[in-house]
């Protein structure tokens, strides 16, 4: 397995790996149908196993204090994406994408890294035994169906009919919201320092 920079003819592997790797999580409905591109410079790494990706990790990072990352406590990186295809997962290809990201950050002067995730409770432990603190919570809910949208949302336009929405709950009642709606997940937010 070769750990190397992304190139633009990964694109497909890429999309496709993301894609499945995401299916069995809580982000299974955010596909993507092409890699994104990022405003700041970006470490885009990819792991090759025989000719295929198989992990992938992006990590968009700060010149300037507090203009990708949320909590700004020096120059951060965040990462945006981290997948491995299900076929090869449980096989550390994600540790080992961190770890060369984490040199590369050293190199740029890149203090901490940033990372959101849902409750999945496997992702979850990998960012913990990978050094990472959780620092945040807030969750993304989901409003579906007439139930659920007309006992939160009214429309000001009554030709406007909202049907499903989305929405982050940030108060202190995140227990009534879990209640109350089917589909919600407690969002985490993870930091790392990285050493010199």
């Amino acid at each position: 397995m070769e750990i190397r920079a992304f190139k633009s003819s990964d694109e497909v592997g890429w999309v496709r790996c993301r894609t499945l790797s995401f299916l069995d999580t809580a982000y299974f409905d955010n596909v993507l149908n092409k890699k994104e591109t990022y405003e700041n410079p970006a470490i885009e790494l990819v792991a090759i196993d025989d000719g295929k990706v198989v992990g992938l990790l992006d990590i968009e990072y700060e010149e300037k204090e507090k203009t990708v990352c949320t909590r700004g406590r020096g120059l951060g990186g965040m990462i945006w994406h981290i997948a491995t295809h299900p076929d090869v997962q449980r096989k550390g290809i994600g540790s080992k994408l961190l770890e060369k990201a984490e040199s590369i950050c050293r190199e740029k002067g890149i203090e901490y890294l940033e990372a959101w995730t849902r409750d999945d409770e496997w992702v979850n432990h990998w960012y913990a035994r990978n050094d990472f603190e959780k620092v945040y919570t807030y969750l993304h809910v989901y409003l579906e169906g007439k139930e659920e949208v007309d006992s939160s949302i009214k429309a000001q336009d009554s030709n406007l009919k909202v049907l499903q929405a989305f929405a982050h709950y940030t108060g202190d009642q995140m227990d009534e919201v879990i209640s109350k709606f089917n589909r919600v997940h407690e969002c985490h937010c993870y930091e790392k320092r990285i050493s010199n």
